[in-house]
């Protein structure tokens, strides 16, 4: 006995020194790896066309953000690729994920071909998600004009067993991500909310779409993302991709080719034909659709050392509480990821307990990408529903002809909430321990009652009978309600999810791991 614990105590002792030799090690590569820093240019009158397209409707709004609501998946891809068309001076973009897909491609031709008319790129990216894009970074890095960061990054690339070390010697510092996202021209525009960069976000994928939702903002808080954007980009934790990666064949014109033919493909035509008839409609958004003018509009972001767990000053979280903790009549959530907790179990029960009409939008676990994250929700729900929280989960279903490609299937992106009818807030942050404690997480926050009327729109549309089930408890058990049918079915367990998936969420809740999820 006494020798096993000899044994463990030895392993104890080295995995530690391990870990903390690991941990020195990357600190100084990191410190030796670092680029120089750089800030976003100055706004000028009329030098780009985006600068001639909004300093008019910025001047006429003077201290005043102008807000317009993106919700559909194709606007969000045609905004995008409209202002990197427009822009002249710079493109600031900072993104979780940049998938390696048809929209994906296109968007990167289209930074490539901003580059190439002298437009200032800088790219950060989170690095979890990004092994196995090396290549492709460090050609894009190759052109003079555009310089890619990695947010967080592994100090091994290559290899396996290096990557498992490092994983298992760095793994709490590597467990905290950058999950913002925020697309930047000529410092006119911002474009911020819950999208990544990639088919499902755009209509583009085959078998499932998200529901996500940005706000493009144009005048005083557009400086509030530059200055956010400067913040991660100048931080210890960016690190240049050319620091990382030495050894690729592709280069900057092999990745140029590829870029180029992508649009010609038999399967990207759908998409790019559909863009075509509608580009031109989408680059006078500003002219076409509403814009929220408010004094109170920001930009918020938890600092880029929340990842170095140097304490919880100015965390969004902050920022938002106070809005949260000020509604006296109606507070409408919506999560993908919802976890609340203890803690939030009993905030939601006291915020209801005032006389708040209190409202939830979440994932079935039939719509979920992320089935153990469900695990962590479901032991909620009951308390919630207890506490007369009214709780909707989105069917799996997407809707007729929704999709460019016919997908069938739907899951819920969105991260929004909506207080008093007057108070909204739309970005990156999930209500769950993850992105409340590890991840880095962006959004903005406004006050405008027709904005937020419109958020509100959304959200009775997707927790429509049609659209999501409505859950209850009968004879204290929990039931949900599939209302696509007069009368509404009435079911007992979790719809549409087969059994593997629904063992798999159960186990997940019986583990104690929710300060993961």
């Amino acid at each position: 006995m006494r020798k096993c614990i000899r044994v463990i105590a030895i392993c104890i002792v080295v995995f530690g020194l391990a870990s903390l030799l690991s941990l020195y090690a990357y600190g100084r590569f990191a410190e030796r790896a670092r680029g120089e820093p750089a800030y976003a240019l100055p706004v000028e009158p009329a030098a780009t066309r985006l600068d001639r397209a909004i300093e008019p409707l910025t001047s006429a709004h003077p201290q005043q953000t102008g807000l317009t609501l993106i919700g559909d998946n194709v606007d969000a891809f045609a905004i995008r690729a409209a202002t990197a068309r427009g822009a002249g001076r710079s493109l600031d973009l900072q993104y979780y994920l940049w998938h390696d897909d048809l929209s994906g491609r296109l968007l990167m031709g289209e930074v490539l071909a901003a580059a190439d008319r002298g437009v200032r790129v800088r790219l950060l990216l989170d690095d979890i998600n990004a092994h196995g894009a090396d290549a492709a970074t460090k050609a894009l890095s190759e052109h003079p004009n555009i310089e890619v960061r990695m947010f967080n990054p592994s100090w091994a690339r290559q290899g396996s067993i290096g990557r498992a070390f490092e994983l298992l010697t760095r793994g709490w510092s590597l467990n905290r991500r950058m999950h913002n996202k925020a697309w930047i021209a000529d410092g006119r525009i911002a474009i911020v909310g819950g999208r990544n960069v990639g088919d499902e976000y755009f209509d583009a994928a085959m078998q499932m779409n998200f529901l996500d939702a940005d706000l493009a903002a144009i005048g005083p808080a557009v400086a509030q993302a530059e200055t956010i954007f400067d913040a991660f980009w100048n931080s210890d934790a960016a690190l240049p991709i050319e620091a990382l990666s030495t050894r690729t064949t592709l280069h900057l014109e092999i990745l140029r080719a590829r870029l180029e033919s992508v649009a010609r493909t038999g399967t990207a035509q759908p998409y790019v034909e559909h863009l075509q008839r509608t580009h031109d409609a989408r680059l006078q958004l500003f002219r076409t659709r509403p814009l929220h003018w408010s004094r109170e509009a920001a930009i918020h972001s938890d600092p880029p050392d929340k990842t170095g767990d140097r304490g919880t000053e100015q965390w969004l979280v902050d920022a938002l509480a106070p809005a949260l903790g000020a509604a006296r009549r109606e507070l409408k959530l919506i999560s993908p990821y919802f976890v609340p907790g203890d803690a939030g179990i009993e905030w939601l029960a006291a915020t209801r307990a005032r006389g708040v009409e209190v409202a939830v939008l979440t994932n079935s676990l039939a719509a979920t990408d992320v089935f153990a994250v469900h695990g962590g929700y479901a032991h909620a729900r009951r308390p919630l529903l207890e506490a007369g929280v009214v709780l909707y989960e989105l069917m799996p279903f997407g809707t007729p002809g929704g999709s460019l490609f016919g997908s069938s299937g739907a899951s819920l992106h969105t991260k929004a909430f909506m207080v008093d009818g007057e108070t909204g807030f739309v970005g990156s942050l999930n209500f769950d321990p993850r992105s409340i404690n590890l991840n880095t997480e962006m959004g903005v926050l406004f006050r405008s009652p027709a904005l937020t009327a419109e958020l509100l729109r959304t959200f009775d549309e997707k927790a429509a009978a049609g659209s999501s089930y409505r859950l209850f408890l009968a004879d204290g058990k929990l039931r949900w309600e599939d209302g696509r049918e007069d009368p509404p079915t009435i079911l007992d367990r979790e719809p549409e999810a087969g059994i593997w998936r629904r063992i798999g969420a159960r186990a997940v809740g019986w583990l104690p791991v929710e300060s993961q999820l």
